[in-house]
């Protein structure tokens, strides 16, 4: 297999396994995942808001779904890892499943899409953006978005700093769809800066000679602003 061709392999084997677990754990809390190669098979960590329902009554749940990896998906020696959310207001995948959830019930979805910003915000996001797309209103499909704070949309910050979480409520009208972006609170922007005032030590005038012709040299102290002048 040439080397394009794996790259591409591994992408449509992830994507496919993040769509199994987000079905699979959506009532965990399913905040991602995250696969490594190692010396010793494929590790497999799984975040969630609540990892007990993830491990499940003696760990019945987490062994069907590492049964699952090997012979469905075809995930080499998966060792699968579940891992906390420490905030889940941070987390994208987690706000887009809990607006999903709220369209769902009969949330209006200006309100599911403002709470849903104001609740990330309050938490201490430098930004975050919400976008629910769909039959909202009628039978014509529209977008609408929410957007608070500071946001990347372009660059390599956009990739390695906004966090996207992508989910579907499904209503009589057809399928809604939304899409959460935040930007963290820790996040190390590369257009950050802060100015600060140092203040510069003052120099000490130079004691210079003044001579003049007929009269004995004597010795003044001259400010900074004449000395300047003199020199």
């Amino acid at each position: 297999m040439a080397i394009e061709r794996k790259f591409v392999a591994e992408g449509v084997r992830k994507a496919r396994v993040e769509k199994y677990l987000t079905k699979e754990l959506k009532r965990a809390g399913f905040g991602g995942m995250d696969i490594a190669r190692t010396p010793m098979g494929t590790q497999v960590t799984i975040f969630a808001e609540r990892p007990g329902i993830v491990i499940g009554k003696g760990g019945r749940l987490v062994r069907q779904v590492t049964q699952e990896l090997a012979s469905v998906y075809g995930v080499e020696s998966p060792q699968v890892d579940v891992q906390q959310v420490q905030n889940p207001n941070f987390n994208a995948q987690i706000m887009a499943e809990r607006l999903a959830n709220a369209i769902e019930r009969g949330w209006y979805f200006r309100k599911a899409g403002q709470s849903i910003v104001r609740r990330v915000m309050d938490a201490g996001a430098l930004g975050c953006e919400v976008i629910i797309a769909g039959k909202l209103t009628g039978p014509r499909a529209r977008v609408q978005k929410f957007v608070e704070g500071y946001m990347k949309h372009a660059g390599e910050p956009s990739i390695t700093i906004v966090q996207k979480g992508y989910a579907i409520a499904i209503k009589k009208l057809g399928v809604i769809g939304v899409q959460v972006r935040i930007i963290p609170p820790d996040a190390k922007l590369p257009d950050s800066f802060r100015v600060t005032e140092e203040e510069v030590p003052r120099q000490k005038p130079r004691r210079i000679e003044v001579i003049d012709v007929g009269e004995p040299a004597e010795a003044v102290d001259l400010p900074e602003e004449v000395e300047g002048e003199l020199l």
